[in-house]
C-alpha cells in the first residue's frame, strides 16, 4: 500500500525480528508498519548497522526518546536513520538546518491565494507543524549548524509531550503518538574545535539536556567498510578487491593522521567509494585518487598524503 497523504494513512503496528532485519538481538520489543507510504526511505539491502548506534536509534523509536547522533562527516549518520526508518516503513522527513532555513521555514506563513476570484491572506502551515501531528521520524541534519532563532523554536518540542505552540494562530498543536525526532551533528554542541566545520557553533546546554540520547558513530572496521563498497561498485575479481583494500588502508592513514594532528583533511567512506568509482571509470589508481582526495588537500599537506598513498599502494613503477 502506498499513500503520499500521511492523515490519511491508517498505519499498524507489527513486531520486527530485529535478528533477522539488522543483524543483531536488542533488549528490548521492536515495532515498525505494516504499510508503506512514499515517505518511507528505500531499503539499502548491502547497508551494514553499527550495533551501538542501531540500538539507540531503535530506543528512540520504540520509547519516543530523542536521540542524537555525532560523528565525523562520512561515517553514516543520516544513512544509519534512513535504513533503520527504512525497515520499520517508518515516514521519515530531513530537514537540513542550513543557514538559509529559517524560523518562518519551520512554522509556516501568510500567503494570499485567490477564493471566489478575490484575494484573501491565509496561513501555510511549516513542516514542523505538519510533522509534529503526522506518524513522522522527523530529522535535523546538520544541527550544530542551525540559527539561534530556528533552534529555540525546536527547543519547544524537544519534550517528550513537547506541544508545539502556533502563537500567530493562537493554537497549540498536540504530537501524533508516532511523531519522533532525531538530530545529526558533526560537534557535540561545543563548537567546532578542528577547523574542519565552518558554520556550526555551541549548542545551548539547557537545549543540549534535552536530548535523551547521544550515539557517537565512528569510521567502521575495515572490514565492514570493505563490505559496504563492494556493495555499491563492480568490483569483484581478485585483483579489485585487493585494490580496494589498499584504498581503505590509505584511508585508515589519513584518520590516523588527521587524529594526530598532522593533516587536517580526512578520507571518509564516501570519499573511498568515489574513488572506487573513480577507479572504475579512469582504470588508473594514482590519478583517480587524486581526483577523488588528493586535490583536496592543503599543499602542504600533500606530501604526507602522497606518503600514505605510496606506503599502502606502491609507486607507478611497482604497479602494472
Amino acid at each position: 500500500m502506498q499513500t503520499s497523504n500521511l492523515s490519511e494513512l491508517k498505519l499498524t503496528k507489527k513486531i520486527i525480528d530485529t535478528k533477522k532485519v539488522f543483524g543483531l538481538d536488542v533488549p528490548f520489543k521492536v515495532e515498525g508498519f505494516e504499510e508503506l507510504s512514499d515517505w518511507v526511505p528505500a531499503v539499502d539491502e548491502s547497508y551494514v548497522f553499527d550495533k551501538a548506534t542501531t540500538e539507540a536509534i531503535l530506543a528512540g523509536f520504540m520509547f519516543n526518546k530523542r536521540v542524537m547522533v555525532q560523528g565525523m562527516h562520512g561515517t553514516g549518520k543520516s544513512t544509519h536513520l534512513e535504513q533503520i526508518a527504512a525497515r520499520l516503513n517508518w515516514p521519515m522527513v530531513r530537514i537540513n538546518l542550513d543557514s538559509h532555513i529559517s524560523r518562518i521555514d519551520l512554522l509556516g506563513k501568510d500567503v494570499i491565494t485567490l477564493e471566489d476570484g478575490k484575494q484573501v491572506t491565509t496561513f501555510q502551515e511549516g513542516l514542523l507543524p505538519w510533522a509534529i501531528q503526522n506518524p513522522v521520524a522527523l530529522v535535523f541534519d546538520e544541527y550544530d549548524a542551525g540559527r539561534p532563532d530556528v533552534m529555540f523554536v525546536i527547543q519547544r518540542i524537544l519534550e517528550v509531550d513537547g506541544k508545539l505552540t502556533m502563537l500567530d494562530q493562537n493554537k497549540v498543536i498536540h504530537p501524533n503518538n508516532s511523531f519522533r525526532l532525531f538530530a545529526t551533528t558533526n560537534t557535540v554542541g561545543l563548537g567546532d574545535m578542528t577547523g574542519l566545520y565552518h558554520g556550526t557553533q555551541q549548542i545551548n546546554q539547557g537545549q543540549l539536556d534535552r536530548w535523551h540520547i547521544l550515539a557517537t558513530l565512528n569510521y567502521l572496521e575495515s572490514g565492514q567498510e570493505e563490505k559496504i563498497i563492494l556493495g555499491k561498485t563492480s568490483f569483484s575479481s581478485k585483483e579489485e578487491k585487493a585494490i580496494l583494500k589498499q584504498m581503505i588502508q590509505v584511508a585508515n592513514l589519513t584518520r590516523k593522521g588527521f587524529a594526530n594532528g598532522d593533516i587536517s583533511t580526512v578520507m571518509s567512506p564516501r570519499t573511498v567509494l568515489s574513488w572506487a568509482q573513480n577507479y572504475v571509470i579512469f582504470n588508473d589508481l594514482e590519478h583517480s585518487f587524486a581526483l577523488s582526495f588528493l586535490n583536496k588537500c592543503d599543499d602542504g599537506e600533500k606530501p604526507i598524503v602522497e606518503e600514505y598513498f605510496q606506503r599502502c599502494c606502491g609507486s607507478s613503477q611497482d604497479r602494472p
